[in-house]
């Protein structure tokens, strides 16, 4: 069964984790973790909670906003003329050993929860992400994310 944890160096092996994206990669073998204790991320890893050690897919969350402008029409009316609070997913990865197996689903919709449940206690409209090519972005549209009107590959959900 797969389970969603706080990337934490001692029980995580990142070494071993390949998604095929060089820069996705050295991000989790080699900055994760201090951003992650200097707060400028946090790092959550999906593991099978037979192997613990073993990272299936790895997403990050941090503060952002977003100006009104981005958003549709339909959302710009519902909202205040300034920069509106949201989260962002810096990054999102799954090793190539589980392509297919829904592991990218499942990432997103841990982020979405944390988000959801974040909100409670903090402000914030929508859940962003920079899709790093047109592939990513449809990717991301298949669960709902909108493109921003003039950032494209920079998509939201709100999560109202």
């Amino acid at each position: 069964m797969h389970e969603e944890q706080v990337f934490d160096v001692r029980v995580h092996d990142r070494a071993a984790f390949h998604c095929g994206v060089p820069a996705l990669d050295d991000y989790l073998h080699k900055y994760a973790a201090q951003q992650n204790s200097k707060g400028i991320t946090t790092v959550f890893v999906v593991v099978d909670d037979a192997v613990p050690s073993k990272i299936l897919g790895f997403y990050t969350l941090s503060a952002a906003h977003i100006d009104v402008q981005q958003l549709s029409d339909i959302e710009r009316k519902k909202l205040p003329r300034y920069p509106v609070p949201c989260f962002r997913m810096g990054r999102l990865a799954r090793d190539n050993e589980s392509h297919g197996a829904g592991s990218g689903e499942v990432l997103i919709g841990c982020a979405v929860d944390r988000c959801l449940h974040a909100r409670s206690l903090v402000g914030a409209y929508a859940l962003l992400v920079d899709a790093k090519d047109e592939k990513a972005k449809s990717f991301y549209e298949r669960y709902g994310f909108i493109p921003c009107a003039d950032a494209p590959l920079t998509l939201y959900l709100p999560l109202g």
